[in-house]
């Protein structure tokens, strides 16, 4: 990227009209909650030490509504095995019609690992770690979240100057990443990184502090103003994936009574065993037609666990405020690196199956959801979590039944509503939207697994024993 000089590209504007054209356009971001041409906005800032993003930022604060403006400044967080790099920043995603300027960020993420590792990050790895952060960044683009990337800098000559004015008080705020400021193949070698990514960034001569600051300013004002057009519609048409025989034409066989019990005694305390000591986080997902036994699988998972030991998630509906960010928002949110065994009834897969199917979700975000959702998955799997996601099936008939059943049954009627009878006559629409979700999402390191029989006990004990094959403890 060239750099240009910043003079060339912008003039000073009066600080009252630019005052007042920020607050107007702020407001205007505010109030398109609920409407076609909503967003958000998430502005990260990283650049040298000293180069004023502290500065501009505190000016900015001044020029708009503060209420408005949400900043979030945290230390470097080091990359490890088992946290993906969005993780610490993904519940301060804001909603639309909110700002958030993230002072601390996957970038500087980045640069300080790259620095501080004993072993330092080859160019490969470094590089892929940015083409995984683009991809995130696009995926938040295409779901209403604009992302501006600013970068201040500062030459070492006037750095040093800085550093010699600095009061004492101040030095141990001016620690970014730990890095020691005085040491001239240090900052070279940061700049050298920087440049690996910042051809997509705005640049910001932090030499001249009143430029700096509307420099930085208007550009956020300009992020205030723009709607960037996204595809509306799809370019291709939709291939349909073959349905899989199992679920056509599920099991009937049954698994006697006293060898499923003998069985479910000895695979729980194996499953309960292998989910505790294993080094790794366990994420267990469910999907299935209505009644095809995952509540009842996930109870014979759980038996031998503590109840603090694990987290259920029962997904339904999206909230409001939930409608209101990424649709991956609220899981990313419930996986976080401490969580040690997640399970989930129903998970982020509904925008592929009833968003799908219900017209929630438009062509182009189910098909485009597909690959959003495997890099959501890729990069966990890389970070020390198994994926291990199930689909029960189960006939058409025997679902009647069971459904019956449920009505008869004074402690099951809460599970039947007139949505569960109306939902089977998009029978095959779920059919259709399952066999592509299988062709489209089942990978090497997150594979389907699709227990297909209408026998209860057979469904339990095979779900057990997947999930020990799949952490290799069978």
């Amino acid at each position: 990227m060239t750099e240009q000089n910043p003079q060339t590209e912008f003039q000073l504007m009066d600080e009252d009209q630019l005052s007042v054209e920020l607050i107007e356009a702020q407001y205007a971001l505010k109030d398109s909650r609920g409407q076609s041409n909503a967003k958000s906005l998430v502005i990260l800032v990283s650049g040298i030490e000293l180069a004023g993003k502290g500065e501009a930022v505190k000016q900015l604060r001044e020029w708009v509504d503060p209420r408005y403006l949400h900043v979030k400044a945290d230390a470097a967080h080091l990359f490890d095995f088992k946290t993906s790099f969005w993780q610490p920043y993904a519940r301060f995603i804001p909603p639309e019609g909110q700002i958030m300027i993230l002072f601390g960020n996957w970038y500087s993420d980045l640069l300080s690992s790259a620095t501080h590792v004993s072993k330092p990050f080859d160019d490969s790895l470094f590089d892929e770690y940015v083409h995984r952060f683009r991809a995130f960044e696009q995926d938040l683009k295409n779901n209403q979240v604009d992302v501006v990337k600013i970068w201040f800098d500062l030459s070492w000559k006037t750095l040093q100057k800085r550093l010699n004015e600095m009061e004492p008080s101040e030095v141990r705020w001016h620690k970014m990443n730990g890095l020691d400021w005085r040491n001239k193949k240090q900052y070279d070698t940061l700049q050298k990184l920087r440049q690996r990514f910042t051809d997509d960034w705005i640049i910001i001569d932090g030499e001249d502090e009143q430029l700096r600051d509307q420099q930085f300013a208007q550009h956020v004002l300009q992020a205030f103003k723009d709607c960037p057009e996204h595809p509306k519609t799809v370019e291709q048409s939709w291939q349909q994936a073959p349905i899989p025989e199992a679920l056509l034409n599920p099991d009937n066989a049954a698994l006697d009574e006293g060898d499923y019990k003998a069985e479910l005694k000895k695979l729980s305390r194996k499953v309960a065993d292998a989910l505790r000591f294993d080094d790794r986080n366990v994420v267990i997902v469910f999907e299935g037609m209505d009644a095809a036994g995952k509540g009842g699988a996930i109870k014979r998972i759980v038996k031998k666990l503590d109840p603090r030991e694990y987290e259920i998630y029962t997904i339904g509906a999206p909230e409001k405020y939930e409608l209101r960010r990424p649709y991956l928002w609220r899981f990313w949110t419930k996986l976080q690196p401490e969580e040690k065994i997640c399970i989930f009834d129903r998970s982020w897969y509904g925008r592929v199956l009833v968003e799908r199917i219900e017209g929630f979700a438009s062509d182009l975000e189910w098909q485009r959801a597909y690959a959003e959702i495997n890099r959501f998955e890729q990069d966990l799997t890389e970070h020390q979590t198994v994926i291990i996601k199930f689909w029960l099936a189960i006939s058409k008939d025997e679902q009647e039944q069971r459904f019956k059943a449920r009505e008869q049954t004074a402690h099951k009627r809460f599970k039947i509503t007139e949505e569960d009878w109306r939902n089977r006559n998009r029978w095959d629409d779920y059919l259709n939207a399952a066999a592509d979700m299988f062709a489209h999402t089942s990978t090497e390191d997150a594979p389907w697994h699709i227990i297909a029989t209408n026998d209860k006990n057979s469904a339990r004990i095979e779900v057990l024993k997947t999930i020990l094959k799949q952490l290799k403890a069978d």
